[in-house]
């Protein structure tokens, strides 16, 4: 403690550094501002050099992730499901059976359909027959016309007889040549014949008008099955069609991939009761995946469709790396579509950089040696001096 006192000043006041004291000699300091401006002068110039010949041929994004055109497996016919063949991360075939439903229901609608088909063939040879009929009939009425028509002069002559023998009477009744019972007999003759012949001429018209009416009904007959054959009729092709389709309905009981990938979503199990359009599974297309890469929207300037990309996964790391090309922009940015929108108008607004979503298409056979998989991180780095 004494020593500490005694080392203080007498007067209690601390000493003061001397001016001369630095840690750069005033010398030096000139020398070492200078150095330090050359190397930030560098540096910027360095930057600039990079931007224009190196930076300014490139854009990268490490927001960029693996996407593909899921197919989503739904049946389209309903029925309980009685074998599942696959499971979820499972590859798949195109063509390969997935799941069975239960197909006792459809069978019964195609022996219904094929009992309908055979039903209209039947139908249509007796329309056919029917028209023969109609035709002979129609034919038939035809020859009543003529019989009338016999009918018709017998009555006339008949009349004409009847009507001289009344007349010859008649003018020889004054002289009491003819009695009178001759005469009234000569009379009712006359009355009779005109009877018979206006009954002739009834039946010379309802003839006709029969006739007129079997080849109405042949030619409405007709109009049915003319120019079709059993095989283009309107009720065979109903009935073909309708057949076709449960024997579609049938086939679709058998339930197939339609790509090839790995199943992913599977919610069938064995027992469940399926509905027509329900998703019961989802196909991941693993050879034909694409990345989405986002970019700022200040990097987009020169990026065009038909330019090369590399791109490697944190999947992989840096040791391999895909190639692919820009094949297009999406119509919007994220920001865009987001459940929320942002609302710019409001007195609160901030700039925030926006980024657009970029697909690019990737190598299928890069693909096949190093499969990738749905949401995996990508970085992807596009060659803004390359063309189509």
């Amino acid at each position: 403690m004494s020593e500490d006192v005694q080392d203080q000043p007498a007067d209690g006041q601390t000493e003061q550094p001397d001016d001369s004291v630095s840690v750069v000699h005033k010398a030096r300091r000139g020398p070492m501002l200078v150095t330090v401006a050359v190397v930030v002068a560098a540096i910027v110039v360095l930057y600039f050099l990079y931007d224009v010949f190196i930076g300014s041929r490139s854009v990268s994004t490490d927001n960029a992730y693996v996407a593909g055109e899921v197919a989503e497996v739904t049946p389209l016919t309903s029925g309980r499901v009685v074998e599942v063949m696959v499971t979820d991360t499972q590859p798949v075939r195109r063509g390969q059976i997935l799941f069975r439903i239960d197909d006792s229901d459809q069978r019964i609608v195609l022996a219904q359909a094929k009992a309908s088909m055979e039903y209209a063939r039947r139908r249509y040879g007796q329309s056919l027959a029917n028209d023969t009929a109609l035709g002979a009939a129609a034919d038939a009425s035809e020859t009543q016309i003529g019989a009338a028509q016999a009918k018709v002069a017998s009555a006339e002559a008949t009349l004409a007889k009847a009507r001289t023998d009344y007349e010859r009477r008649a003018a020889l009744a004054d002289s009491g040549a003819v009695s009178g019972e001759e005469l009234t007999a000569a009379r009712e003759a006359l009355a009779s014949a005109k009877a018979a012949a206006n009954e002739a001429q009834a039946g010379l018209a309802s003839a006709r008008s029969n006739a007129i009416s079997a080849r109405r009904q042949e030619e409405a007959a007709l109009a049915l099955t003319r120019g079709t054959s059993v095989d283009t009729a309107p009720e065979v092709l109903l009935a073909k069609s309708r057949l076709a389709t449960a024997e579609l309905d049938l086939k679709r009981t058998i339930v197939r991939a339609p790509i090839d990938g790995v199943v992913a979503k599977r919610t069938i199990q064995v027992g469940q009761k399926v509905e027509n359009g329900k998703p019961a599974l989802a196909i991941v297309p693993v050879s034909q995946l694409y990345v989405d890469a986002n970019f700022k929207e200040d990097q987009l300037g020169k990026v065009r469709s038909g330019q090369k990309a590399e791109l490697t996964s944190d999947f992989y790391g840096d040791d391999v790396v895909f190639h692919g090309k820009v094949v297009g922009f999406a119509g919007g940015t994220g920001a865009a579509f987001s459940l929320i929108p942002a609302q710019n108008a409001t007195g609160n607004w901030i700039k925030v950089v926006q980024r657009l979503p970029v697909r690019i298409e990737l190598d299928p056979e890069e693909l096949k040696a190093h499969p990738l998989r749905i949401g995996l991180s990508m970085e992807a780095k596009i060659d803004l001096t390359s063309k189509d």
